[in-house]
Parts: C-alpha cells; structure tokens; sequence
C-alpha cells in the first residue's frame, strides 16, 4: 500500500498488479473517520480486481493536516479537499462516499465533473436532520454517544459498536477501530444539518450520463442512515437503492464486508459496459 501527501493530505493507494483502461477509485470517508477505513479491505479488493483504488484522509482527519483546526472546517472545506486529490490523479475517479463522505461527493459534483459516483450509507440530499430525529426516537442512547465523540469524549464502547456494526466483530479489531475514530466539526455537522445542502439537479449534471451514472447503497441494520434514508436518497435521484442484507454502518470492516464490496464491483462492471470502457471485472466471493 502507498501512502503520500497531497498539499498536507493524506492519500491512501493499492494498484493493480498490472495496468487498467479503468478510471480511478477514490474512496472518502464519514466523520469520525479517515482513510484507514478503507485500507483494511476495500482498497486491496478493488485493486485485485484491476482497479487503482485510493482513499484520501479529509483535513483534520487521520494523518492529514488540519486537526488543530478541527471544528471550524466545513464541507466546503472538504470538497476543496477532494478537488486537490482528483487534480492529482491525473484522471477523474469514480467518486465513492460513506456516510458524510458521500454528503461530500454530492457537493463536489454541484460544481464538478466525474465519471460516476457512488453513494454508501450516505447523509441524504434533504440533511441529517430526518436521520437524526429517527435516531433519538429509537436510539437516543446512541445519539448521546455520538454527540460525546464529535465533542471529543469517548462513547460507551457497547453503544458505539452497535452503532457501527452489526455482524460479531473480533475484539481486537473493535478496540482498534474505535481507538482510530476521532471527533467530528461541528461545522461541518450543522452544514449536512441545514446550512449547506446539495443542489440535486446540479449534481446529475456534473454526471456524464445522469442518474445511469449514480449508484446508492445501504445496509440493513444501519442506525445511523437507516435504510428508508437511504431510499429516500434513491427517490431523488430517480435510482433504485440497493440495501446490503445483514450489514451495518460501517459496512467496510464489518466481518461480512465482501457482500458490499461485491455489489459495488458488480455495479461498476455494469457502469463499464454501459460506457464501453476497462475489462469485465473478476467476481469475487460472496460471503
């Protein structure tokens, strides 16, 4: 796995072992997060299917600079982040964001242009507002920790792990996950509450052929953007959503990740074939 610094951020990369006709994958994370997320399963898996897979750390986040200032960035800061890497890929990539990463993509495609994109669990158009008020209604435990993390405590390490996965999670890889979570800005919690909404019909735009080009995802058991968030993002769209059975929120290092990084192979292989472009993708097991 390489790792460089993109004007102070952190990028993440795993190549195929041989060239790709493919556009590139850049994969950006939710809050709390950063570009270790991908690099335990998702970065290699695209790249053994002959992709070049890349996932970058948002300012403030994993090794990126920016920490110090953590609270005052926004996710117009962010998106500026994400144009810095794409400029330096020499290609546009495929955009695929998690949670509040694809509430990012969405606004990074309002005023930019990308091959296609992929929305994962992601923060809908309409805001955090709806996910948050289901939140409280079921989970309000759940909501407390997550407000303690963002302020920089810990939450209650059971609450946090239901909030994140749903398939048994070996101990040891919990407590490292948890130890690489990190709080959040509050800024760039209120924008995705109210202040700095997707413009939708500007991001379909900045899509090459449209909704074709857009793929939504969830996963069943997510607490945090439930599956009806999730369809509601679709809804707008104008896409069917595709839910990931048994799978939670972070769906990328739950024990049962392939069954979501399968369905995303399979539909950048369709997305391919749509456009003419790369080899069809070597399928991978389901489990």
């Amino acid at each position: 796995m390489e790792s460089a610094f993109i004007d102070g951020l952190e990028l993440l990369s795993v190549r195929p072992t041989s060239g790709s006709a493919r556009p590139p994958l850049l994969f950006v994370h939710g809050a709390y997060a950063g570009a270790w997320c991908w690099s335990e399963h998702f970065l290699p898996y695209f790249a053994a299917q002959g992709w070049n897979a890349h996932a970058l750390s948002l300012s403030g986040h994993g090794r990126s600079r920016g920490r110090e200032r953590l609270d005052a960035l926004s996710i117009a800061d962010y998106v500026t982040d994400v144009a810095k890497v794409v400029g330096s890929l020499g290609e546009k990539p495929i955009l695929i964001g998690h949670s509040m990463g694809g509430f990012v993509v969405q606004k990074y495609l309002e005023t930019h242009e990308a091959p296609a994109a992929v929305l994962m669990c992601a923060v809908p158009p309409q805001g955090l507002a709806g996910p948050a008020v289901s939140m409280w209604l079921a989970r309000p435990r759940l909501l407390v920790d997550l407000n303690r993390l963002l302020s920089g405590g810990r939450g209650a390490f059971e609450t946090l792990r239901e909030a994140l996965f749903h398939e048994p999670l070996a101990p040891a890889d919990l407590a490292r996950y948890l130890r690489l979570s990190q709080p959040e800005s509050h800024r760039a919690i209120w924008d995705m509450m109210l202040f700095s909404l997707p413009h939708t019909a500007r991001v379909l735009a900045h899509l090459p052929c449209g909704r074709e080009a857009l793929f939504v995802m969830g996963a069943e058991y997510d607490q945090i953007i439930p599956p009806a968030s999730v369809e509601m993002t679709a809804r707008t769209y104008g896409v069917k959503a595709t839910i990931i059975s048994g799978l939670g929120h972070g769906l990328m290092l739950e024990s049962g990740w392939q069954r979501a990084a399968q369905a995303l192979a399979d539909w950048l292989q369709r997305h391919d074939a749509r456009v003419g472009g790369g080899q069809p993708a070597a399928r991978g097991r389901d489990t």
